[in-house]
């Protein structure tokens, strides 16, 4: 597993954040499931999400990533599950690590349109995004449908106006398209924003060295 991977999974993971309500109603807690793209290769992930807690899960071949943030995005564990190999690890972010990574993420400036279409029942409408830094610009589907708080968006989103349905994720120089597919109201199974026991507790750099990372 290369460090790029799990690169592209933080910024989603940070993202997912956002994924805390649906059709008009406030959820306290729930679970969102969307598509996104992985070293060339589509991953259906799910967001667990309420109120202090947010947990991104997917597969990677034989392994089981799961990655734990709080509401604000302030602390960061990768769990990681590897069955046939007998590993149970959980990569614990230190503080400035997680501020690094939020401090790397893009600044936008945003330009709404007057584009409009359905994105998996959502009514949305494009928003430009430029980043300040690189001048790129991204194409940003956003919706009203919902009600999500300030602080459940990702920071480069904040100002957007909106939901985030589909749209591109960043973090350490990688960046992955996102797509909302549903959210529900699914009550989150216990332990699910928790470290078992049974892992064993690395650093982030352990984790970068286990998957070819510098």
């Amino acid at each position: 597993m290369n460090i790029k991977f799990f690169n592209v999974a933080l910024g989603v993971a940070l993202t997912a954040t956002a994924l805390t309500a649906s059709a008009q109603k406030k959820y306290t807690e729930g679970v969102v499931n969307f598509t996104t793209n992985m070293r060339g290769q589509q991953v259906d992930a799910k967001g667990f999400f309420r109120a202090d807690s947010s947990a991104f899960a997917f597969t990677a071949g034989p392994a089981s990533i799961k990655i734990l943030t709080d509401a604000n995005g302030k602390s960061m564990a990768i769990l990681v599950d590897v069955p046939v190999a007998s590993i149970k690890k959980a990569a614990i972010a230190t503080p400035d690590e997680v501020d690094q990574a939020l401090a790397d993420m893009p600044t936008f400036t945003f330009a709404p349109s007057t584009e409009t279409k359905q994105i998996s029942g959502f009514n949305c409408k494009k928003v430009v995004a430029t980043d300040s830094k690189t001048k790129k610009t991204y194409d940003i589907w956003i919706t009203n449908d919902v009600e999500v708080p300030i602080t459940g968006i990702a920071k480069y989103y904040r100002e957007i106006g909106g939901f985030p349905v589909q749209y591109t994720s960043f973090s350490q120089g990688q960046s992955t398209e996102v797509t909302v597919k549903s959210i529900t109201d699914t009550k989150v199974p216990a332990g699910t924003f928790g470290i078992p026991a049974d892992y064993d507790k690395i650093s982030l750099d352990d984790l970068k060295a286990m998957s070819g990372g510098r």
